[in-house]
């Protein structure tokens, strides 16, 4: 595609704008909406699977106001049709200092609409024992 985004890469940014805008901006359970019915995450090493226990888990996450900045995102399509992207990025919940932090989307085509079916995050926190 000469001049333009893979169809791929458009979706995977199109899915991650929308995700942390929803995420800083809105009720965290419309989020719910984005995952499909039997989606997987792992969140710091926590597993939640359905659309229903990830929202319960989003919905319950112990701060009242967060922004996301995201510094850098790469998608790839997979050999089965679906689409990875990995983002990287700060966060910042109520007053705490900005922390980093990982995820990781699988997207998937359900219906004639994309669906995340797999997320797993990770704050880059690294308690190295000494």
């Amino acid at each position: 595609m000469a001049g333009g985004k893979e169809v791929w890469r458009t979706i995977g940014e199109g899915f991650v704008q929308q995700y942390y805008n929803q995420f800083d901006n809105t009720n965290r359970m419309e989020i719910c909406n984005l995952y499909s019915a039997d989606a997987c995450l792992t969140w710091e090493g926590s597993f939640f699977h359905g659309r229903e226990a990830i929202a319960g888990k989003l919905v319950n996450l112990p701060f009242s106001r967060i922004k996301h900045i995201i510094t850098g995102q790469d998608c790839q399509p997979t050999i089965d049709s679906c689409i990875v992207i990995m983002v990287f990025g700060q966060l910042q919940v109520d007053d705490d200092p900005p922390m980093a932090f990982h995820q990781v989307f699988m997207l998937k085509s359900q219906n004639c609409a994309w669906a995340c079916a797999n997320d797993v995050f990770r704050l880059g926190i690294h308690n190295i024992p000494v």
